[in-house]
């Protein structure tokens, strides 16, 4: 993950002169094996408990230096600075373990129109064996140029707060501590002042550690194959407290965090 701080700094540098309608058609391979230190310390500040399966996001954080590579390669239409990271699915075939060596694919697709600007997807698939286990897909938003007619599934969700089941505090560094397992040194979540120069009152959290922390709070109850789909909503601000919500379905979960508003809606269906 070393070389992000230079992926980012290019970002910054060159985002003023990316333009297109199109995305590049490129795409990356890579074998990945799993540190097992790094694994504990991913585990620890998600919330898991320390073992040798993978929890179920946990390959997203191997995929994120690559898919910052592509978005920071020629062709790309978008600056860096400024895409919203609206959600995420991940689908689970079955567990995966930390001794597997894992073949990684990461490619960009689905440009299409939002209302509030244009959206896309990168798309994250595990092989191991030969055989597709695990597949994450990430949509992020482009603000500006919406027609106002495109999609607005991620405006959709829950109308009322749900009933809490349990409250979290979300200490001041889970931003620091996530950008150190995840990569992800995107300054609006590692200070205050770093954080306002992009228009927050104070850092936030990631949104990938929000569904990692929501996730682990079913850890012991989920099968072995099964999809988590989130929404991400309204950003938590750090320091600060969230109320958490999750409630059975016909096939799985529906939950959520809330404070006086939404920070992610999701579900796990088998």
């Amino acid at each position: 993950m070393g070389n992000l701080t230079w992926l980012y700094a290019k970002a910054a540098l060159t985002g003023f002169t990316r333009k297109g309608s199109t995305l590049p058609a490129s795409s990356r391979e890579l074998r990945v094996e799993v540190d097992r230190e790094h694994l504990a310390a991913y585990n620890r500040v998600c919330g898991f408990g320390v073992r040798d399966e993978l929890p179920v996001t946990y390959p997203h954080v191997l995929a994120f230096p690559t898919q910052i590579e592509l978005m920071t390669g020629p062709g790309f239409p978008f600056p860096l600075p400024g895409l919203v990271h609206v959600a995420n699915r991940i689908t689970r075939v079955r567990p995966l373990r930390a001794d597997e060596p894992l073949d990684m694919a990461v490619r960009l697709e689905n440009l299409r129109p939002h209302e509030k600007g244009r959206q896309f997807d990168v798309v994250s698939a595990v092989s191991a064996g030969g055989e597709q286990v695990w597949v994450d897909v990430s949509t992020y938003l482009r603000i500006g140029g919406g027609s106002g007619s495109g999609s607005a599934e991620n405006e959709r969700g829950l109308e009322e707060p749900p009933e809490p089941t349990g409250v979290w505090r979300v200490g001041g560094d889970v931003g620091r501590r996530y950008a150190e397992v995840s990569g992800d040194r995107n300054p609006i979540h590692l200070h205050p002042l770093t954080a306002r120069a992009f228009g927050f009152p104070r850092a936030i959290a990631h949104g990938m550690w929000s569904k990692a922390r929501c996730v682990a709070a079913f850890e012991g109850r989920l099968p072995g194959a099964f999809t988590v789909d989130v929404r991400f909503k309204a950003p938590i601000l750090l320091p600060g407290k969230v109320d958490f919500s999750a409630s059975p379905t016909a096939d799985g979960w529906r939950f959520a965090l809330w404070s006086t508003k939404p920070h992610l809606e999701g579900v796990i269906s088998r």
